[in-house]
């Protein structure tokens, strides 16, 4: 194993480790009920994401992990803990206080990486996608949560990236290159920003609206970017970056 391998893994250990600590100090404060299923989801998401951190750096061939990807490794570590607070509260209440005080630096730290891979010359590829991968979680958790309160429709926010995804392993023409669009990013974000308002119960009736505009802010995105490489599905060259990379940085 190289130097960025054993980087990522301290990154993950330490990020592993704030996770469990958040989801004890949870439990300890009554914010969430003790539930096996909230313990597993944490630990499956934090052992699955790092397998695939580490096999994305391996493939990537990346030299230095960055500080970029550490910020990231950091949030992704507050997502995990998302997802085992969602998976407790289904097992009994979970307080949307505590909910809310883990999600919002969660999305506050989406803004960070970036300008930190900026500041630094460390854009890549591989951050990049790792960035777009826990976005694309975390919307889901989130959309998982609030489709209790707000119905099943909230749930395709969190399902329409990997739906996208799942499309184009059958229709070819769709995983292809996408223009930069810095729009992509501000949807993402207004899409966080609303499931988080949702998630903290308070004005029930503008937070529907907010998850509204956003799923048809979402809807609008995908659909431009899909009518975009319908036009475009019988050029010869055209040269692939992965979308997560437009999403992101």
């Amino acid at each position: 194993m190289e130097r960025v391998h054993f980087e990522a893994i301290g990154w993950s250990a330490g990020g592993a480790a704030l996770a469990l600590a958040g989801q004890t100090l949870a439990v300890a404060t009554g914010a969430v009920v003790p539930s096996v299923v909230g313990w597993a989801a944490l630990v499956a998401y934090l052992l699955v994401s790092s397998a695939l951190l580490l096999r994305g750096l391996v493939r990537s061939g990346a030299r230095r992990f960055g500080a970029a990807n550490a910020v990231t490794a950091v949030r992704s570590s507050l997502v995990g803990l998302i997802a085992g607070l969602v998976a407790a509260s289904f097992a009994g209440p979970l307080s949307p206080g505590f909910l809310v005080a883990v999600v919002v630096p969660a999305l506050a730290l989406d803004a960070v990486d970036g300008w930190v891979a900026r500041r630094t010359h460390s854009v890549s590829a591989l951050g990049a996608r790792f960035d777009m991968e826990v976005d694309a979680f975390l919307l889901l958790v989130l959309s998982i949560h609030v489709a209790g309160s707000l119905g099943p429709w909230v749930l395709a926010i969190g399902l329409l990236r990997y739906a996208f995804v799942a499309a184009g392993w059958m229709l070819p023409w769709l995983d292809r290159t996408l223009p930069a669009r810095y729009w992509r990013k501000v949807v993402t974000a207004v899409a966080g920003i609303a499931l988080a308002l949702a998630s903290s119960s308070a004005s029930p009736g503008l937070a529907a609206l907010l998850v509204a505009v956003a799923l048809a802010l979402l809807l609008e995105s995908f659909g431009r970017d899909v009518l975009w490489l319908f036009r475009r599905r019988h050029d010869a060259e055209v040269v692939r970056e992965p979308v997560v990379a437009q999403r992101s940085r």
